[in-house]
């Protein structure tokens, strides 16, 4: 194998790994293999001081190594449902919130101060935004990460979304395509399949990629999922496929910037192909970088095996150097050695007015549904019974959470005499067993639903409670899809995103302490 494969190859890989310090077999590749695009996740990242100090090793060990450019260091910075950064940093509103505000200049807003934050600890590539059509309520895996359900405001929202973080120095990506929103299956644990005709893809689904390609986006990361009318091979999916890569992408919309698969370890790929396979095959479809997340092993065999292809000519050597040429110019673009080695950040933190934006959008964007029988608002005096639960479920790509322990504190700071209690709290089903006496103390109740994949024991509940002889309101905490199955409750409310930002706000809007003003970006 020759070295200059292995080196040429390691611009076009993106590798994770474990902890919050570089790893020897990391620190190996960015010399021997020249690896040049790094991911990072939650497992990877403290706060900020830690964050910048990581990223800044990283460059280091580049610049030692030889690079020409800084590395590329990206992470899944959507906001909303899917966000890294963590301690000292900003929740900002997710995609369907911006959605829901119906206002462009608010994905901008949000765009522009995430790439500070970024930048601030020294992340210089997005993976962000999603612009895929959500038109399946019942997708596992985008969701609330879409801006919703029309494909010209998916496209506006993405576009600006996008300008806001090119503008403020940050790679913007743009995923997953041709589209995941009407997806029934999490590519994440199996291959989805999109059975839709090309007329019906040209209308919908690519609408918002036409959009961002024609304003300039820099990278387009490819779905693992299969498109019959694109590619015959059966169960071929996007990542891998030619024809939607190079035929559709590059040919048909005339994609110039750099095409990055998802994560190849992702079971859609792994199971079917192989992961390190898998990079060979999305290389020769067109692909420019290939992401592999999580394990050195499967790194290791990545490079191995791509190396052989390029030197046995499975893959084209003039191919791979095209890709390596647009990375470069995307590096040329957007990084340089003074600011990848800067020791010191300006401001690492998030900042009061990026708060204070924050709240002010979900204001925007957070929906009142319904408003049945003056249920809203609730007076400060009326006998209230909350109910929430701490088992929040999430999708895998989600930064896995088990509880929402801040909910009763932000209840009862709002309304101190109001009763709140967890879902699996005994005595919630002694009290609801005993309905006929102990309910009628209540003069309100208002339930907390977090997911549609909790929505069986959460219409249980509803049916119960619907007993009782009071106001009953739901607030859906992030899909708003799960509030079909509550049609019957005297109010509805949907945040979108489930966090302690957009939960005061809402609770302090059911009392008429805040004004809420967002509609519904998708069909219920």
């Amino acid at each position: 194998m020759k070295k200059d494969y292995m080196e040429s190859i390691g611009q076009l890989m993106v590798f994770g790994f474990g902890g919050k310090q570089i790893t020897p077999e990391l620190k190996k590749m960015i010399h021997e293999n020249k690896l040049g695009c790094i991911i990072l996740f939650s497992r990877n990242l403290a706060e900020p001081s830690q964050i910048h100090q990581l990223t800044n090793e990283l460059q280091s060990e580049a610049k030692k190594a030889g690079h020409q450019y800084p590395l590329m260091i990206c992470t899944d910075q959507e906001n909303g449902a899917v966000r890294r950064l963590g301690k000292g940093s900003t929740a900002f509103p997710g995609s369907m919130v911006l959605g829901a505000t119906h206002n462009v200049n608010n994905a901008y807003e949000v765009a522009k101060m995430t790439s500070e934050e970024l930048k601030n600890v020294g992340i210089n590539w997005n993976l962000a935004p999603v612009i895929d059509v959500n038109n399946n309520p019942l997708n596992p895996v985008i969701c609330t990460r879409s801006f919703g359900e029309d494909p010209q405001n998916v496209a506006e929202m993405g576009k600006a979304f996008m300008r806001g973080l090119q503008e403020n120095g940050i790679i913007s990506t743009l995923k997953h395509f041709p589209g995941h929103g009407d997806t029934g299956v999490d590519s994440h644990l199996d291959l989805p399949i999109i059975k839709h005709s090309m007329g019906r893809l040209e209308k919908v689904e690519l609408v918002p990629f036409h959009c961002c390609i024609d304003a300039g986006a820099d990278v387009i990361m490819s779905a693992h999922i299969y498109f019959p009318a694109l590619e015959k091979q059966y169960a071929l999916p996007a990542t891998l496929s030619k024809n939607i890569l190079t035929g559709l992408l590059r040919e048909r919309l005339h994609f110039q910037g750099v095409i990055t698969t998802d994560c190849l370890e992702m079971k859609a790929i792994a199971d079917h192909f192989g992961t390190a396979r898998g990079a060979v095959m999305a290389l020769k479809a067109g692909a420019d970088m290939v992401m592999v997340s999580h394990t050195y092993e499967k790194q290791i065999e990545t490079l191995n095996q791509v190396a052989k292809a390029v030197e046995t000519r499975q893959i084209d050597g003039d191919s791979i150097i095209k890709s390596i040429e647009r990375v470069h110019r995307l590096k040329k673009k957007y990084l340089n050695w003074q600011d990848a080695l800067n020791p010191e950040s300006i401001s690492v933190g998030s900042k009061k007015s990026h708060q204070s934006e924050a709240a002010r959008i979900y204001k925007e964007g957070i929906t009142v549904i319904k408003n049945e029988h003056q249920a809203l608002p609730v007076s400060n005096t009326d006998r209230v019974l909350f109910i929430y639960s701490e088992r929040f479920m999430s999708a895998k790509v989600e930064d896995q959470s088990s509880h929402l322990s801040f909910v009763e504190k932000i209840v009862k700071d709002i309304h101190s005499e109001a009763d709140v209690f967890n879902r699996e709290d005994p005595e919630l089903i002694d009290l609801i067993n005993n309905y006929h006496y102990k309910m009628k103390k209540y003069q309100v109740v208002v339930v907390l639903i977090e997911s549609v994949s909790m929505e069986k024991s959460q219409v249980t509940l509803f049916n119960e409670l619907k007993k009782a002889d009071c106001p009953l309101i739901v607030i859906a905490g992030k899909s708003p899809y799960g509030i079909r199955s509550f049609s019957e409750a005297d109010a509805l409310l949907c945040t979108y995103d489930i966090n302690p930002t957009a939960l005061t706000i809402v609770i302090r809007a059911i009392f008429g302490l805040e004004e809420v003003r967002g509609t519904l970006p998708v069909s219920l």
